[in-house]
């Protein structure tokens, strides 16, 4: 009988642990590569892709952007293969916002031709999705969204979406304030998982001097510290009526915001810490693991970048700025 018994628990045993293998194999795993023209979009999916080969990842990028034909990586499925901006521009008359939103459209009544190609990716590649810089489709039209949901029903993926930001636009609090409501916009638009990032944070103060610490930016603290130096700029004095932030800092006490640091190809730190939170975003860490509640959160728990070794490796230091200015004096 306890022998019996002990088979028993072992042939369950055994059959949980394929059980969770095969799930695993099942899923496939990926990010939604998104954010306004400039970004960064196109250098952050080559120098992914390079990372993600050298930790042992598979990885293929999908070009989705019919304007992009300067491609910097080796693209495993490119959209001009089914239709190009261009042809389409020069065909409907129409400029390049209409031209894209008319791409998006054909790709999504063309969605079998996307399924059939990346098919034969799902067994053992992770994807990068290289869309559009046009922010339009992603928090207003929906044939974007309507693609992505396809792929995911389709083909079972867990995707995150990675939106980028220029970090320059921490310079200037109404473009940082924008640039807040269009992430919020395009994470309750797409409902998907959604990771911020700041890229071209080595360039952050080329456009000059950011008013506070670096973390405050990063950590989306009270907002109203910002209203100051908006009544400063002349630009923004006859919308004076709408620069009252109650409503934006009690939207950031939900933690609706976060962004992350983040330097393409040339920091693999922020990289790797990148990759983490994308991982446990879309469950590729807790995939196949069967643990307790405990163990999952040592692994959902890491160590967050740190935000002040960025500033000082990137921002110039006011105590060193006041004394070389001293110094030429």
């Amino acid at each position: 009988m306890g022998a019996g018994a002990g088979a028993g628990a072992g042939d369950s045993f055994l059959h949980s642990t394929f059980k969770r293998e095969v799930i695993r194999r099942k899923m496939v795993f990926g990010q939604v590569v998104i954010g306004p023209p400039g970004s960064g979009k196109t250098t952050y999916c080559n120098g992914m892709s390079q990372f993600l080969q050298l930790i042992g990842r598979k990885a293929a990028v999908i070009n989705l952007d019919p304007a992009n034909d300067a491609l910097p990586y080796e693209c495993t499925i490119n959209i001009e293969d089914l239709i190009k901006l261009s042809d389409v521009m020069a065909e409907h008359s129409l400029g390049p916002n209409g031209g894209l939103v008319y791409c998006m459209d054909y790709l999504e009544k063309n969605i079998d031709w996307l399924e059939s190609r990346l098919k034969p990716l799902l067994k053992d590649h992770y994807l990068l999705f290289d869309f559009p810089g046009q922010v339009e489709l992603f928090f207003l039209h929906q044939n974007a969204k309507r693609v992505i949901m396809k792929l995911i029903k389709n083909l079972n993926l867990r995707l995150t979406a990675v939106h980028l930001v220029d970090a320059h636009l921490c310079s200037d609090p109404g473009k940082y304030v924008s640039a807040l409501l269009l992430s919020l916009s395009t994470m309750l638009h797409l409902e998907l998982p959604h990771v911020n990032v700041l890229s071209k944070i080595d360039l952050i103060e080329s456009y000059g001097k950011l008013a506070f610490n670096l973390d405050f930016y990063t950590d989306v603290q009270d907002l109203s510290f910002l209203q100051h130096h908006l009544d400063q700029d002349p630009r923004s004095a006859k919308h004076r009526y709408v620069n009252s932030f109650a409503w934006l800092t009690s939207l950031a006490d939900y933690l609706l915001f976060l962004f992350l640091i983040h330097v393409i190809s040339q920091d693999k730190e922020s990289v790797g810490n990148l990759v983490k939170l994308i991982d446990k975003s879309n469950g590729y860490i807790f995939a196949g693991i069967d643990a307790s509640a405990v163990e999952f959160s040592k692994i959902a728990v890491g160590p967050r970048l740190t935000v002040a070794a960025v500033q000082e490796k990137y921002m110039k230091d006011d105590e060193m700025f006041d004394n070389n200015e001293s110094d030429d004096k």
